[in-house]
Parts: C-alpha cells; sequence; structure tokens
C-alpha cells in the first residue's frame, strides 16, 4: 500500500499536460510532474517513486530518492528560514522543513545539522527535528558486547561523546578512548563495549581483545601491500606515531605484529616490518 514518505511501485494511470497520475490506491491518484517523467513511459506500466507532500500539501511523487528517508537520522545543511521555521536540502524539489518547536537552538542558513527525518502524526507532513533524544529508543537494547555497530556523534559532555547506535540507540563514547575530536554528524565505526543494567550503552572505538588485534593484523598487511612491502613503522616507533596511523597503543601495535611474525607474514626489522613473499 502507497503511503506518505515512503517508495512504491505505482501504475501509471493516464497523463496531463502537467504529469502522469499514478494509482495511489487508497491515497487516489498522485501526481508525478511533468519534468520527472521517464522518456518512453506508457499507460498501465508501473514506476518506482518516494510519495512526499508539496507546497501546498498536495500527494505529489517523485522519481529521486531523498538523501534521507523518514526514520532515519542525517546531516543536513540549512538553505533558509522563514515565519514557520528551517528548511533544509534533503535533495527532493521541496526543501524540508524543520518547525520552531523542533530546533533545539535556532537554525542559520549554510550550516550543517543532524536531525532526525520523520512523518507529523498530526498534519501528515514530513518533518525534521534537531531534538535527537526524542526519537532514539528507549527499550533495552539487544546488542551483544563486541559487536561492530554504526554510529553517528550528536553530542558530547564531560563524560566523552553521545552517539546514536545502529540508528535507533543511544551510547557513550568515552573521553579516554577518543584521540581525535569528533563533529555533530560524523558517522564511524564502534563497537559495544558495556551495556550496564540500567541499559546505558558503553562504546569504544576499537574492538576489544583478539578481535582488536586480528582487525590491526589486517590493517598492516594491507597497509605494507600499499606501501610496496616495507613499513619504516615498528617497535622502534613512538607510541604517538603509531597511535596517529592506527589509532591504538603501542602495546596493542606490537601483539599484532608479533602474531603476523609467528604466521610468518612478515619480517620485524631493525627499521620496520616487511612483508614476506607469502605475505
Amino acid at each position: 500500500m502507497a503511503s506518505i514518505g515512503e517508495r512504491a511501485s505505482l501504475k501509471i494511470l493516464h497523463e496531463k499536460p502537467f504529469g502522469l497520475f499514478l494509482d495511489g490506491g487508497e491515497l487516489g491518484e498522485i501526481l508525478l510532474p511533468h519534468r520527472e517523467i521517464p522518456h518512453g513511459s506508457c499507460i498501465g506500466e508501473y514506476l518506482d517513486v518516494f510519495l512526499y507532500l508539496d507546497s501546498e500539501d498536495r500527494q505529489v511523487a517523485t522519481l529521486i530518492t531523498p538523501k534521507v528517508m523518514p526514520g532515519h537520522f542525517a546531516r543536513l545543511k540549512c538553505v533558509a528560514v522563514t515565519a514557520v521555521g528551517a528548511f533544509l536540502d534533503w535533495g527532493l524539489p521541496k526543501d524540508l522543513l524543520v518547525p520552531f518547536r523542533e530546533q533545539k537552538v535556532r537554525m542559520e542558513v549554510g550550516r550543517n545539522y543532524l536531525v532526525h527525518v520523520h512523518l507529523d502524526s498530526v498534519t501528515g507532513r514530513i518533518l525534521a527535528s534537531t531534538r535527537i533524544a526524542r526519537h532514539l529508543d528507549l527499550t533495552p537494547p539487544a546488542f551483544r558486547l563486541g559487536q561492530a555497530v554504526d554510529l553517528i556523534i550528536f553530542g558530547k559532555t564531560d563524560l566523552g561523546y553521545k552517539a546514536i547506535v545502529n540508528g535507533s540507540h543511544s551510547g557513550l563514547i568515552f573521553a579516554n578512548d577518543v584521540f581525535q575530536e569528533l563533529q555533530p554528524g560524523e558517522a564511524l565505526k564502534g563497537y559495544i563495549a558495556a551495556i550496564r543494567s540500567d541499559g546505558k550503552i558503553d562504546l569504544s572505538l576499537h574492538a576489544a581483545g583478539r578481535a582488536k588485534v586480528d582487525d590491526l593484523e589486517t590493517r598492516i598487511l594491507a597497509e605494507l601491500a600499499a606501501r610496496g612491502g616495507f613499513w619504516s613503522l615498528g617497535d622502534h616507533s613512538s607510541a604517538a606515531e603509531i597511535h596517529e596511523e592506527f589509532g591504538v597503543s603501542k602495546r596493542t601495535f606490537k601483539q599484532a605484529t608479533g602474531a603476523l611474525w609467528k604466521k610468518r607474514r612478515i619480517t620485524i626489522e631493525e627499521k620496520g616490518i616487511r612483508l614476506n613473499a607469502e605475505g
């Protein structure tokens, strides 16, 4: 069934000078504007379209996929501020509205903001909100310890950085696990470090234990291959140099290179490490 804020495959019913009318089922006939009609389209064919409301709240279809679908988070640029709120560029002809009530701080043209996009239950319009916490899942998470997850940074506290975990829950990356400044809206990979009794999630940017070393081994081999088989990084390198390259401690780096040496994948030399022929 066709719904506003979703993609659907709809049948072409008839054509008018201003566009094609598609069968929206319970929504009735939906216009695909003339500027978007695919060459060679015929009555009776089906088109894959996204449905939304135009500036006059009329149902309209588009072949374009927006930069973010309703129910998800994204970092978007503010392109206008009017008496009703701010408008963001989300890739469609009609910009995305962020009402003033959904702005945690007043938005400014030209700046990028992390928002949650959703279908408003009262107006039926697709809106965005910078009040991220309102749209996070508060039910107990089903994540596993050590599980790799996708993160989006959305705030900073004295303890560290708050991140959206797999587009649903909130977690915390402690400050002592971060060695670079993270920005709101920045997307990165992370791991579940702990799930507390109160449901709060601790995150890490590095895989724990053996998984962390295994991941580093793969990265070292790839870097050696890219450098022609030799790298001047090694036991003689400072902890700062190693962290700059891999974001890990010198101890973890030595664990990984030691494991690769035992597997005969590399040779550890005085001035660096070398990829073995069979590596």
